[in-house]
C-alpha cells in the first residue's frame, strides 16, 4: 500500500486526577461507556513532553457506540498533575474543546440541565446556521454541544461521540497545510472574522475573531470509518487580543485537553508526508505497541503552535479477553470497513454499572 488512509477522529486525549470518576462522567453523561482499554503501566516514548523522564500513569479509552470519536482519560499516577496557569480564554493556542454530536439538541441541553450539570450558554446559532450550546465537565473542561447528522448506531441516547475540534492558532494561513492538506480537512464550510454571538457566554467571545469551519470533502473509507463517521475542525484565530499558550509550562498528560488523535493506516507514508509539510514527527512508538489489550502503532506531531496530534495505525482491538476473540486490522485490506458484526461486538466492552 503507497498511500495513507485518515479513517476519522479516534479519540481526544483529556488529562484528569482521577480516572475511574472521569470515566464514570464521560459514560453517563455523554454515553462514552464502552471501555476500549485501560493501560496502567510506565509512559516512556514521551519522556520529552513529560519533563524528560518516563512517567507512571493509567489511560482509559471510553467511546460512544452510536459513532464518533472518544475520550482517552489520562492520569499521573507518580505526580499531581498540574492545571493551566491562566484560565482560558477564546483565542489561546491550544484544543478548545471536542465537538459532540446530539441528534436532539433541545433534548441533550434539558437533560444535562435536570442533571445540574454545569451549562455555560444557551442554545445558539452557528456562521452555518448549525445549533450548538456549551458545558463544562466536572473538571472545568468545556464542551461543545452541537447537531450532527452522521451516525453510526442508534441506542436511544441523545448523543453520540466526538466528530469534531475547536483548536486555537496564530496563523490560520499557517496551519492549514496540516489541517487542510495533511488531515484532509479541504472543504470550507466557512471562513469568517468578526465578531460572534455564538462565541459570547465564552472568555473573550466578544473580540473579533477568525474563524474557518473545515471538513472533508473525500469520504473516509476503511477500517473503523463507519463507526468514527465524517468530522470537522474549526481553527480560530484572534485578532484583537494577544493569545496565551494552554499548555505553557506544563507536561503533556496534566490536566485539560492533552491531544487529538486520528485513527490511520500506512504510518510511513503519513511520517514522509508530515516531513515534507514541516510538521516532522516528534515522537514514535515502537512498529508493534501494547496499550492495555490493545495494540498498535502511535506517533505524535506537532501543528505550528505546538499542538499535539497523535496517530495511531490501530492492530488490534480486544472483545472477549477470556476467550481471545479480537479484532485483527493488520492484515486486511485497508480500504475495507469493518463489517458491522465486529462493530457491534465492540458493544459487549459497555460498562452497565458504576459504583
Amino acid at each position: 500500500m503507497t498511500e495513507k488512509l485518515i479513517y476519522g477522529i479516534q479519540q481526544i486525549g483529556i488529562g484528569v486526577k482521577n480516572a475511574d470518576e472521569a470515566f464514570k462522567w464521560y459514560a453517563t453523561r455523554l454515553g462514552a461507556d464502552a471501555l476500549i482499554f485501560d493501560d496502567n503501566n510506565e509512559a516512556t516514548y514521551m519522556a520529552k513532553y513529560m519533563g524528560g523522564k518516563p512517567r507512571n500513569k493509567r489511560a482509559l479509552l471510553g467511546l460512544n457506540m452510536q459513532g464518533g470519536g472518544g475520550y482517552e482519560i489520562w492520569q499521573y499516577l507518580d505526580r499531581e498533575p498540574s492545571a493551566p496557569k491562566k484560565e482560558f480564554q477564546l483565542g489561546d493556542l491550544g484544543i478548545h474543546f471536542p465537538c459532540i454530536k446530539t441528534k436532539n439538541i433541545t433534548a441533550t441541553f434539558n437533560r444535562l440541565k435536570v442533571l445540574n450539570e454545569n451549562i455555560i450558554s444557551e442554545i445558539c446559532t452557528e456562521p452555518n446556521g448549525s445549533k450548538s450550546f456549551y458545558v463544562k465537565d466536572p473538571y472545568q473542561n468545556i464542551l461543545k454541544i452541537k447537531e450532527f447528522n452522521s451516525w453510526y448506531a442508534n441506542n436511544k441516547f441523545d448523543v453520540g461521540g466526538i466528530f469534531g475540534a475547536v483548536i486555537g492558532v496564530s496563523n490560520i494561513a499557517n496551519a492549514l497545510p496540516l489541517y487542510s492538506d495533511v488531515l484532509g480537512y479541504d472543504k470550507v464550510v466557512y471562513d469568517k472574522t468578526g465578531v460572534f454571538e455564538d462565541l459570547a457566554a465564552l472568555k473573550n467571545g466578544n473580540k473579533k475573531f477568525r474563524r474557518i469551519l473545515l471538513t472533508h470533502s473525500k469520504k473516509r473509507v476503511g477500517g473503523f470509518c463507519k463507526l468514527f463517521g465524517e468530522s470537522e475542525i474549526e481553527l480560530i484565530e484572534a485578532i484583537d487580543t494577544k493569545p496565551n499558550t494552554i499548555f505553557e509550562d506544563r507536561y503533556w498528560g496534566d490536566l485539560g485537553y492533552i491531544h487529538l488523535c486520528f485513527d490511520i493506516r500506512n504510518m510511513e507514508k503519513l511520517s514522509q508526508e508530515c516531513k515534507a509539510k514541516g510538521f516532522p514527527f516528534q515522537v514514535i512508538s515502537a512498529e508493534s505497541f501494547d496499550m492495555g489489550d490493545a495494540n498498535g502503532h502511535w506517533g505524535y506531531i506537532e501543528d505550528c503552535d505546538g499542538t499535539l496530534i497523535e496517530f495511531i495505525e490501530t492492530h488490534k482491538v480486544p472483545l472477549i479477553k477470556k476467550l481471545g476473540i479480537n479484532i485483527n486490522l493488520k492484515n486486511r485490506n485497508p480500504k475495507k470497513p469493518l463489517p458491522n458484526w465486529m462493530i457491534k461486538g465492540m458493544n459487549l466492552k459497555r460498562v452497565k454499572k458504576f459504583k
